[in-house]
């Protein structure tokens, strides 16, 4: 049977834009009870002394599930019977560190956030708020700071599994899968990609020509290959997953945005020549005077260049997230045979959208990266010296 290309591509893209679509089901907590008696259930078993009661109208319900939606979990909810308030999913390990002691146990345990976990007789639950764990009672009561807001209870090391370190192993993983055969078959095939690799060399292609050696020079950019490579199909999948009907958002995680960029922190910086460092703190060509005042301000823009690598990337992929989120919702808050439609068309459209986001942030933060670097390393200009 011979397909066309065209139908082909048109099935995939359409099949790739309906899965965030169909996210809705994917819950940190059980924060959207249907039934009002299940809301009070949860209050009153505790998790939150004075704590403000589970939403009960549509709205706040879906306020409270897109605001739980972009936090981490310690553990998959694929599905929820609004029925009887049942999650089905998998658990995740739970590894604390409390007390000087090591408590390891699985995230079934907190039942999604409804019940008090028991290790070695300390008593832990999870914080409807924030999704972190906290020490307690055995009634799992979470007290707040009155002036802050900010629970009291003693906050143990977590080094859990969670959804958002499942994301990162897995990108890792396939990564190391698809272009450690890619490496094979270049060496098999006398320089010839096969199997799924050729998928990926033209993107491995433009990133060494587009990106790295425009901004770097042909000179040094072998030394940063590995790294922008890295960088670029990570942040990738990471977004690529996001779109993902299981609830991940590790781009839209400020920790993890924060450590890729403070890579490339460390990297601009450990590998930068004087010409780099002359610039800063006594910059060529500029009258004396001026050189003291301009050197805090350029040794300032050493920071602010990777926070900003860290900003970029997280708010555009949290912002996608929620915004996404909401078109989605609009679905069940007009029930109309016009809203709805037009509630779905706009996601649909908006999911195509988050696609390209995904390969536009992947792009941008490698191409910054380079452009960093390259400043780095650039040689010092002779003709500077006669300004």
């Amino acid at each position: 049977m011979v397909i066309l290309k065209r139908p082909l591509r048109f099935i995939i893209a359409t099949f790739l834009a309906c899965l965030p679509l169909v996210s809705f089901a994917n819950q940190e907590v059980d924060s959207a009870q249907v039934k009002v008696e299940a809301t009070h259930e949860v209050a009153a078993e505790g998790h939150h002394e004075g704590a403000h009661a589970e939403p009960t109208d549509l709205k706040s319900k879906i306020k409270a599930f897109i605001g739980h939606h972009v936090l981490d979990s310690h553990d998959f909810s694929l599905t929820q019977d609004d029925e009887t308030g049942e999650s089905w999913g998998f658990p995740l390990p739970v590894i604390l560190w409390d007390n000087n002691e090591l408590h390891v146990f699985s995230s079934a345990k907190f039942h999604h956030g409804k019940e008090v976990a028991e290790s070695k007789g300390n008593f832990y639950a999870i914080n409807h708020h924030d999704g972190k764990i906290y020490r307690t009672d055995a009634s799992g009561t979470i007290t707040e700071d009155e002036e802050t807001g900010f629970p009291t209870n003693v906050r143990p090391i977590d080094f859990s599994i969670t959804k958002t370190v499942v994301s990162i192993i897995a990108a890792a993983l396939l990564m190391f899968f698809i272009f450690t055969n890619l490496a094979k078959s270049y060496a098999k095939n006398g320089g010839i990609a096969s199997g799924v690799g050729r998928i990926f060399e033209p993107l491995v292609v433009y990133v060494r020509d587009e990106i790295a050696i425009p901004n770097i020079g042909e000179k040094k950019y072998k030394n940063y290959m590995s790294y922008l490579l890295t960088i670029f199909f990570f942040v990738l999948f990471l977004n690529i997953f996001g779109l993902t009907p299981l609830g991940i958002n590790a781009t839209g995680n400020l920790t993890i945005t924060f450590s890729l960029a403070f890579l490339t922190f460390l990297i601009t910086n450990l590998t930068a020549n004087k010409n780099y460092w002359g610039h800063i703190f006594w910059m060529p060509g500029v009258p004396k005077p001026m050189r003291i005042i301009l050197a805090p301000i350029e040794l300032l823009g050493v920071f602010i260049k990777p926070f900003s690598l860290m900003i970029r990337l997280y708010a555009n992929i949290f912002a996608g997230h929620i915004v996404l989120m909401s078109i989605i919702a609009l679905m069940f808050i007009f029930k109309s045979w016009i809203g709805s439609p037009l509630s779905f068309g706009l996601a649909f459209a908006l999911s195509i959208l988050e696609i390209l986001v995904a390969f536009l942030q992947a792009y941008i933060f490698t191409m910054l990266s380079a452009l960093y670097f390259g400043a780095a390393v650039e040689e010092h200009h002779h003709e500077e010296g006669h300004h």
